[in-house]
């Protein structure tokens, strides 16, 4: 499970969605079919994008370990379970 991507799930969707509102708006369509529109693709693409920015930054940081946990009985996920 990749925790990092829901997390960033929230921030991407609201900066893609943004982004993409706020394109169609500069290109002159006002239509609620142009906004809705999109409003989806933004959401639709906000995992994706997350998914792809987590293993990127999984993939750089020299410190992330996901066995540093062995075997404790803890709240959290067991990190030798694998990733998604």
């Amino acid at each position: 499970m990749d925790r990092l991507s829901i997390y960033l799930t929230f921030i991407v969707g609201s900066v893609t969605t943004g982004a993409l509102v706020i394109a169609v708006l500069v290109m002159g369509w006002y239509s609620w079919l142009a906004i809705g529109s999109a409003t989806a693709v933004g959401f639709i693409i906000a995992w994706p994008v997350s998914y792809v920015i987590s293993r990127r930054i999984k993939r750089q940081d020299k410190g992330w370990d996901e066995t540093r946990v062995e075997g404790r009985e803890t709240p959290l996920p067991n990190p030798a379970a694998p990733e998604i």
